[in-house]
């Protein structure tokens, strides 16, 4: 799958199968995305390929350690590596096609915006779960398919 920012200079490929996706509802989040939430997915860093546009990025990031990569182009939030781990942060709206994927956990539900119905089935989380916590949640549907491929 292909993904790119609104002006298309930074653009970036997918492996599948992909995982499932989530929405953080904290502040920093709804000032990132405009929104009462950002939804985004957690990619294995050999799923992940930048295609062009790595030069565009520009990142900032709070004293907390929050960080935000975008286009320095159109100003699209892009993909980043997640400080420490294998995995790259990918916004699920820069997704180009059909994403088969769905959300399953919700962020941070406690500090929502008052304006916030949080819809759908996801799994509730009043702040952050452990990073392996919330990892294993997004790739259950990616560990049965690989296990169901296996056995037939």
């Amino acid at each position: 799958m292909n993904g790119k920012c609104l002006c298309g200079a930074v653009e970036f490929q997918l492996d599948e199968p992909l995982p499932s996706l989530y929405q953080c509802h904290c502040s920093l989040c709804r000032k990132l995305s405009g929104s009462a939430s950002d939804t985004a997915m957690f990619v294995a860093r050999d799923q992940f390929r930048w295609v062009r546009g790595l030069d565009k990025v520009s990142s900032y990031r709070t004293p907390t350690g929050y960080r935000s990569d975008f286009c320095s182009g159109c100003g699209s939030t892009v993909p980043h590596l997640i400080s420490n781990t294998t995995h790259f942060w990918v916004p699920a709206g820069l997704i180009e096609g059909s994403l088969e994927s769905q959300v399953v956990a919700h962020l941070y539900v406690d500090s929502k915006a008052s304006w916030d119905l949080i819809a759908g089935n996801g799994e509730h989380f009043a702040e952050m779960p452990e990073l392996e916590e919330l990892t294993l949640l997004l790739h259950a549907d990616f560990e049965k398919t690989e296990t169901e491929l296996v056995e037939s």
